[in-house]
């Protein structure tokens, strides 16, 4: 039983990878900075620099998902259950190219597989406080954070490359007749060449962010059978790699989503929302807030938009809402109807 839980696991992080490596540099596509191979290869690195520091920065995060939710010492089964149920939507969604979210996947299986398991120890009193508030507030904060952001950036951007013409354009000599010039493509200022800069890092840190955040809920779960001898750093390392495996090998289903199908995303507005995903997600996991890297990356962008909503594609917009509310009942079905076959 051991072993079925760490393949497993790492079976839920190569899907988490496939599903949540994009969505910190997904930007830099639909900014057309680059191509969307190379931005996951950029993200894949940085998330596991974020997954391998982890449980130094997030502890607080390890111990939410190990007690917080279900506090009864877990068994195999249990185990097993929450697996499975958290897989099955995962995998689920990131082949129909829906980026959810694995912490409400995980959530909702804990909750499902523990109600059946041990009802009395679920930790109702302070699932409210301690899971669903973030979950929720951090998309409207995201949201109104990159809108705010964005408006601030593309001002000052503006301002500057209007000052830059100003100072580049021919000045009249008298009743001289007009010579004929070339025009040429205008060389990126130093403004915007900064903001390219600022774009690349940014999106790396949401995605070091991401894994921050994810990898401690993934080892926590698995930590509750480990294989003899493995320790939970030996299982980080294990996560950490089949994170990166499954972002190279199946990440550009839902980067193409985020990138190309929420919302035209300009360069200067890509590295707000990355910013914005950076910060929210990297202090919920250090403060052991389970923020949804899914949510926060979703909400961030959808802001590029600010009031302009009609610059947003509604149908994915859509069908986001609608996977992100069946995300927590269905794992928690999948998770009791398997627990009800393994115990």
């Amino acid at each position: 039983m051991e072993v079925l839980v760490l393949l497993l696991v790492l079976l839920l992080a190569a899907a988490n990878g496939a599903n949540d490596v994009p969505k910190g540099v997904a930007t830099l596509a639909g900014a057309g900075v680059t191509k969307i191979r190379t931005a996951i290869a950029w993200g894949t690195v940085a998330t596991a620099l974020g997954c391998l520091v982890s449980l130094t920065l997030a502890s607080k995060m390890t111990q939410l998902f190990s007690k917080g939710i279900v506090s009864a010492t877990p068994t195999p089964a249990f185990t097993v259950a929450v697996l499975i149920g958290t897989i099955f939507w995962v995998v689920l969604a990131t082949v129909l190219k829906l980026p959810v979210s694995t912490t409400h996947a995980l959530v909702g299986s804990l909750l499902g597989a523990g109600s059946l398991f041990a009802g009395s120890s679920v930790e109702w009193s302070g699932l409210l406080g301690k899971v669903v508030q973030p979950l929720l507030l951090s998309i409207l904060v995201a949201y109104a954070i990159s809108a705010v952001l964005g408006i601030i950036t593309r001002k000052v951007v503006t301002i500057r490359t209007a000052r830059r013409e100003r100072a580049l354009a021919p000045v009249p000599d008298g009743d001289a007749a007009p010579v004929a010039t070339v025009t040429k493509q205008a060389e990126p200022t130093r403004a915007q060449q900064a903001i390219g800069i600022a774009h690349w890092a940014t999106s790396g840190l949401a995605s070091f962010a991401r894994g921050l955040n994810d990898a401690p809920k993934i080892v926590a779960i698995g930590s509750f059978a480990l294989v003899g001898g493995m320790t939970p750093t030996g299982l980080l390392f294990a996560v950490t790699a089949a994170m990166a495996v499954g972002g190279v090998v199946a990440g550009s289903r839902i980067a193409n989503r985020l990138a190309y199908s929420v919302i035209k995303i300009p360069h200067v507005e890509g590295f707000t929302a990355n910013l914005t995903t950076a910060s929210l997600v990297g202090l919920g996991a250090i403060l052991g807030l389970p923020m949804s890297t899914t949510q926060v990356s979703a909400g961030a962008i959808s802001g590029i938009a600010a009031n302009d909503l009609s610059r947003l594609n509604k149908k994915t917009v859509r069908d986001l809402l609608i996977a992100w509310l069946c995300t927590p009942p269905v794992a928690a079905a999948v998770a009791a109807g398997a627990y009800l076959l393994l115990s």
